[in-house]
């Protein structure tokens, strides 16, 4: 695969664009949802997982160069030749208002590159899910308190019964569904729950949940990945620690607290002197999940994880209240963030 890799490097460099139509083959052809990236990051699960870490590196940097050189070409081919230009050049100039990214999209992609860092891809689904995908394939009993209008969403479709997906893990059951081990895979997207809104909690949110499912795969893999995580995003000194839990489709599972950054783990206000701070919830897949999704779960084992993304955000930029996310205000996004 490094090989067709390369190879592909090779096209795109000598690739010529003269105009909008090739300009728009190259875009289709390298960066299209049916394109040559697009089939190269799905074929990602089937590399061996020694290589994956070396592959999925030369398949960002592969995007890096065809989104590079695609903006380029469109930049290029977008500003009018100079011999076209008609303006009166003594005019005083027009300031222009510079957009920023929002700050939930910056920690956003900054997991993502974290995780693919170590051979993890993308995957998407449906908001509107039904039972089967949000509940019942995750181990949620027909009485889960879950399933209450208090926590979730419902939708009348044609007299089924669908609901606002409460979490990500919905896409992870899709994957499992259509894909055979080794999988090694995140899900990030908007998530809806039924609770009032306030400084702490939304009726909507964004989560990434993480799962890898392959052969021996144990607890002390899902630790040390978490680990990994912690001192990516928080820096080299961050420790984590995991506290017993329960969750339907995990056995066993755990929350993972992340030493406070604020005060450096001696205690604050914020992590309410514990010096830790509650990150994500994460455990082994519950064989009877496996089963559920077409994967022998005496041959197979995996861990699951999943946290919210306006959760790592307040850690990160120390934001204390979750409207000011929603709110468009441009005075709050233009603290993260220079222009784009």
């Amino acid at each position: 695969m490094k090989d067709k890799i390369e190879s592909i490097i090779e096209e795109i460099n000598h690739f010529t664009i003269n105009d909008i139509q090739t300009l728009e083959k190259f875009r289709i052809q390298y960066l299209g949802t049916k394109g040559i990236l697009k089939d190269l990051f799905g074929d990602l699960k089937s590399v061996p997982n020694e290589d994956k870490k070396d592959v999925g590196q030369l398949l960002n940097g592969l995007r890096t160069l065809a989104e590079e050189k695609f903006n380029l070409q469109k930049e290029t081919l977008d500003t009018p030749k100079e011999s076209t230009l008609k303006m009166d050049t003594s005019r005083p100039g027009v300031d222009s208002e510079v957009g920023s990214r929002h700050p939930l999209m910056l920690v956003r992609s900054e997991i993502i590159e974290i995780f693919s860092r170590i051979g993890y891809s993308v995957s998407e689904g449906p908001e509107i899910e039904d039972d089967w995908h949000n509940f019942s394939a995750l181990n949620f009993p027909p009485e889960h308190p879950a399933r209450d209008m208090q926590d979730t969403f419902f939708i009348e479709n044609n007299g089924e019964e669908m609901a606002l997906r409460t979490h990500t893990s919905s896409v992870q059951v899709r994957v499992m569904e259509n894909q055979k081990p080794p999988i090694r895979t995140i899900s990030p997207g908007r998530v809806f729950r039924n609770e009032a809104i306030s400084a702490r909690a939304h009726c909507f949110f964004h989560q990434v949940e993480g799962l890898y499912i392959d052969k021996n795969v144990s607890f002390a893999d899902l630790k040390q990945t978490l680990l990994y995580f912690a001192q990516e995003m928080f820096g080299d000194k961050a420790k984590i620690r995991l506290r017993p839990s329960y969750f339907p489709f995990t056995e066993p599972s755990a929350e993972v607290d992340v030493s406070c950054t604020i005060c450096n783990a001696k205690g604050c206000n914020v992590c309410k002197n514990t010096g830790w701070l509650e990150i994500l919830g994460c455990g082994m897949v519950d064989p009877s999940v496996l089963e559920s999704c077409g994967i022998d779960s005496k041959e197979y084992t995996g861990f699951a994880f999943g946290m919210g993304i306006e959760r790592i955000t307040q850690l990160k930029y120390k934001v204390n209240d979750l409207r000011l996310y929603s709110e468009n205000d441009v005075r709050f996004l233009k603290q993260f963030t220079g222009g784009i």
